[in-house]
């Protein structure tokens, strides 16, 4: 055919060119001469018999007969096969033996579950993420996350979320807090408190200093800034434990204190601390254990014989063999790091001991039952069980000190005391008690329960209002009862100091307890020789004793309902423990909960979470950029007609919170606003001058008279500035003063309404809200952010990243008039973005065609020149001006939001701007102090909410 040109293919006989392109092949073949058109065609008909000969598909040979002429034989067996595909199939054959993987020694599942090849994969399998000790119990039960160098549990697989929530209000919840870090100083305390001191300030609430955290009685907790910089420059929350004082009354005695931290938040607080305390000598190096070296796995893999012979041990002690250890380390610490510093200057040594102390966490009115059941106190040991091993040689030692065995036994009275408590809240809060305990394996119940209080325990006292025990009544009023009377004096003194002295501050001791626990395989061994299957474990002087520390944690503090919701305790432990301390505390009903668990139960508590609730701190703006990006692919992962457009719903940044901006936008407005009022001030003084000023008063004395009463007044502000700690530069920080946090909250209530008492702010202690009282909170603190707490009047369930909103007059006029009233509607927005982005398709679409057509460079370089690529339903960067773009004026952003079970309405927590809310409080009803607006991102409906701060 003249008018058309063929191209041989691998698959069947495809035309390339259309009519007129093959019209012109054949014009250029008439002049092509005869030899260079064989060759061409020559090469041709090569590629199309190759591609005959050659098998187009991945199938075998015996795979493309017809069905009906396929034997079972073939697949193994050529000459079943017709003689022309035999010659193919024996090429196949040998292709195949050549291609085949040497077969691993180790394969079958019975090889693989053996414990020794499982530590092997384990430990391979955590070398970038670190597992905690209950990893396999968690990887059984929970959806995994990777977080901060980690595998952590973040939510259960069942469905348990209300049952979550019953645990931590009516039993107990249980959570592994291991991940937490821990930073141990060690110095003179003299020396410790005074550049600790640099690092945070008295106005926050106790320092360091604190005399019941500092005599090691109480756990204290603040928020670390670097060195001289507060408010500015904040590094985290944190937690610390002082070592209770030996006793000796030296002077200047060495001191021992624990800083735990978020792991999030360790790098940052350990290099201001080394550069505080002018570390740069290492003592140590982080020298992780060989696990198991690549030759020890050959050996391990040899002793399973080859794939054509049975897999077997021939020696019955393989596992001895060759010893596996399980990796026991720091997912924040790079391997040969150094993990101890000292100061040559003050002789201070700073270590790092992550993962070397566990801690666990029970919350709930019942933890304390939970505890008092799965542990028993040890029992006093003066002899040794065996002379060849080192197992319980220091309780030992400790117990022929009779002052040792007197201060066990106060300890084991007052751990006792606590089944006559009904809440852990009870308790003061932070309250320490050491201990030690026996081996918690020993007395596993056979089967699981649920620890409950004993009745008698609580006769006497008045139980009608504790609401955690409300079903056991007192027996009979026995106020002569010696064990009542031990309860309520130490609910009224406390744990004296002395019993919060525990052997875990040793790290010898910690390291004895940990080489020397007996194997699950021993315990199970004994278990299986008791002459009476099922009765209890008695190993006598063989028993490991740990030694632990218990910390009261107290739950909601902040605000007047629920006093004491969430509270619990906290149980250190040395490492290597883990699994014998978790399975007794989920034998006895503890419900375990994973990072959602805990994320809800700092939300129903209403206190900011670690990192998601610091937006000044680095950790709190990496996590901020981390969500926006997770937020941003999942936008971008559907079509335009399936995802809310927020350009037309009026929400400017619906997956981050442009803090910084918020806080300049509400500094420039509050400048605009002062210079109208000074300007309009400035008019009607000259008008009353004119009018009422007398002739012989000298201008010169009135102007001399008004510059030095603004000077007297600046002098007041900048005073009142350096009194409160007030930032200077531009950057914005989240107020924590609780002197002013207390101030604030007290005008945040509404004065007066329809069922509300009259509480003013000078009742409270407070300042009224007047000019004077605002004018220094605005020049020193222009760029604050406010931590409050939100509850909707009405229906609603507020979301994360919703918008919070100052109502208007019009808002307040309806409310009154309509009960019922949620809230008004924003108006919706037009997309003006929607034809620039239409006009970009359009042209990248052109330029793909010209560039496909062999256009010029100059395209190349206007595809340079383009701007960043919009979405369709999203603002670019720069954001306008984010408080005044929709009808409503923006006072802050929520944080966290759900339907509260806790309250049985929707709550919210978040941040406003400082400026912004006094400039709402200063314009709102008495009866509506308080009263905000609350807007999701992707709905158009306002919903009003109170708003609380909660010191």
């Amino acid at each position: 055919n003249t008018s058309m040109c063929w191209e041989i293919n691998v698959k069947d006989y495809v035309c390339t060119h259309d009519i007129e392109g093959c019209a012109g092949c054949w014009g250029s073949f008439q002049e092509m001469p005869a030899s260079t058109f064989a060759q061409a065609r020559a090469a041709e008909i090569n590629a199309m018999l190759k591609a005959v000969t050659q098998k187009s598909s991945n199938s075998l040979v015996f795979q493309t007969l017809p069905r009906h002429m396929r034997r079972r034989a073939m697949s193994h067996n050529i000459k079943r096969l017709p003689r022309r595909l035999r010659e193919i199939a024996r090429k196949e054959a040998e292709k195949a033996v050549h291609q085949k993987k040497e077969h691993s020694k180790n394969k079958c599942r019975k090889a693989r579950r053996r414990h020794v090849n499982l530590v092997v994969e384990f430990n391979r399998r955590q070398k970038k993420n670190i597992w905690l000790e209950t990893h396999i119990w968690h990887a059984k039960r929970f959806h995994m996350v990777k977080k901060w160098g980690y595998c952590l549990g973040d939510r259960p697989t069942t469905k348990s979320y209300r049952a979550c929530y019953r645990a931590m209000t009516k039993h107990c919840l249980l959570q592994d807090l291991s991940y937490y870090c821990c930073l141990e100083l060690n110095g003179k305390e003299e020396e410790l408190l005074k550049v600790l001191a640099r690092m945070c300030s008295i106005d926050t609430g106790p320092t360091f200093a604190a005399v019941p955290c500092l005599s090691g009685r109480l756990q204290g907790s603040l928020v670390l800034y670097r060195a001289d910089r507060y408010p500015e420059d904040v590094l985290g929350p944190i937690t610390f434990i002082w070592k209770p004082k030996d006793g000796s009354g030296i002077p200047y005695e060495t001191r021992q204190l624990w800083i735990w931290t978020h792991p999030s938040l360790k790098q940052d607080i350990l290099t201001e601390l080394k550069a505080v305390f002018q570390c740069s000598e290492p003592v140590e190096t982080c020298s992780p254990e060989p696990i198991v070296t690549l030759l020890q796995e050959e050996k391990q893999t040899d002793v399973a014989m080859s794939v054509s012979k049975k897999r077997k041990r021939e020696d019955h002690e393989g596992e001895k063999a060759v010893p596996v250890k399980k990796i026991i380390g720091d997912g924040t610490r790079v391997p040969l790091q150094s993990y101890c510093w000292t100061s040559q200057t003050t002789g201070v040594v700073i270590s790092d001991l992550t993962m070397e102390i566990l801690r666990y966490r029970l919350i709930g009115p019942l933890s304390h039952c939970v505890l008092t059941e799965a542990l028993k106190t040890a029992s006093v040991q003066t002899e040794m069980a065996d002379a060849e091993t080192e197992l319980n040689n220091w309780w030992v030692e400790n117990c022929k000190n009779s002052e040792k065995v007197s201060l066990h036994q106060r300890q084991e009275a007052i751990f006792e005391l606590l089944q006559g408590i009904s809440s852990p809240s009870e308790i003061a809060a932070g309250t320490i008690l050491g201990l030690t305990v026996g081996d918690p394996r020993v007395n596993l119940p056979k089967k699981r329960s649920k620890a409950m209080p004993n009745p008698e325990k609580y006769q006497g006292r008045d139980l009608h209002r504790s609401w955690s025990c409300a079903q056991w009544k007192p027996l009979s009023n026995h106020t002569d009862d010696p064990d009542n009377e031990k309860v309520r004096q130490l609910l009224l003194e406390g744990v004296p100091v002395e019993c919060a002295h525990s052997f875990i501050w040793d790290q010898t001791i910690c390291k004895n307890v940990t080489e020397n626990k007996i194997p699950e395989q021993d315990l199970n061994h004994m278990r299986g020789e008791l002459l009476v299957p099922g009765s209890q474990l008695d190993l006598g002087p063989r028993e490991s004793k740990i030694p632990i520390l218990l910390v009261q944690q107290p739950g909601k503090v902040a605000g007047e309902d629920r006093p004491g919701w969430g509270s619990g305790w906290d149980i250190y432990l040395p490492k290597g423990w883990g699994m014998a301390f978790w399975i007794p505390f989920v034998y006895r009903g503890a419900r375990v909960g994973g990072l959602q668990e805990g994320l809800k139960h700092s939300e129903y508590k209403r206190t900011p979470h670690v990192p998601n609730d610091f937006p000044d701190c680095p950790a709190g703006i990496q996590f901020a950029k981390e969500l926006e990006n997770i937020l941003l692919e999942k936008f971008k992962r559907r079509p335009p007609a399936k995802r809310a457009n927020y350009v037309k719903l009026g929400t400017l940044a619906p997956f981050l919170c442009p803090w910084g901006q918020l806080t300049k936008d509400w500094e420039v407005r509050n400048k605009t606003q002062e210079e109208s009022v000074v300007t309009s001030s400035a008019d009607s003084k000259s008008c009353a001058t004119e009018s009422q000023v007398p002739c012989d008063l000298k201008p010169g004395l009135m102007i001399e008279d008004s510059q030095g009463d603004m000077m007297e007044e600046m002098t007041k502000i900048q005073n009142l500035c350096k009194e409160d700690g007030a930032a200077t530069s531009s950057g914005f920080f989240v107020l924590r003063s609780r002197k002013l946090l207390k101030q604030l909250s007290a005008w945040c209530r509404p004065t007066c309404g329809k069922g509300q008492r009259a509480r003013p702010a000078s009742k409270l202690g407070q300042k009224e809200m007047t000019e004077d009282a605002l004018l220094p909170i605005f020049k020193c603190y222009p760029q604050v952010l406010v931590w409050v707490s939100l509850s909707l009047l009405r229906k609603g369930s507020p979301e994360l990243h919703a918008m919070i909103c100052i109502p208007t007059q019009e808002d307040y006029l309806q409310l009154n008039k309509d009960q019922l009233f949620c809230g008004p509607q924003e108006p919706k927005h037009s997309d003006i973005f929607k034809h620039k982005i239409l006009k970009l398709k359009e042209r990248k679409k052109n330029n793909r065609k010209a560039l496909e057509s062999g256009a010029s460079d100059a395209l190349e370089a206007k595809a340079v020149e383009e701007p960043k690529e919009l979405i369709l339903g999203l603002w670019p960067d720069p954001l306008p001006d984010v408080t005044s773009h929709c009808s409503r004026i923006l006072l802050g952003f929520v944080t966290q939001g759900d339907f509260s079970l806790a309250a049985g309405c929707g709550e919210a927590l978040g941040f406003v701007n400082l400026t912004g809310l006094l400039h709402m409080l200063s314009s709102q009803p008495a009866d509506k102090k308080g009263l905000v607006l609350l807007r999701t991102p992707a709905s158009l409906q306002y919903r009003f909410a109170r708003l609380n701060i909660e010191v």
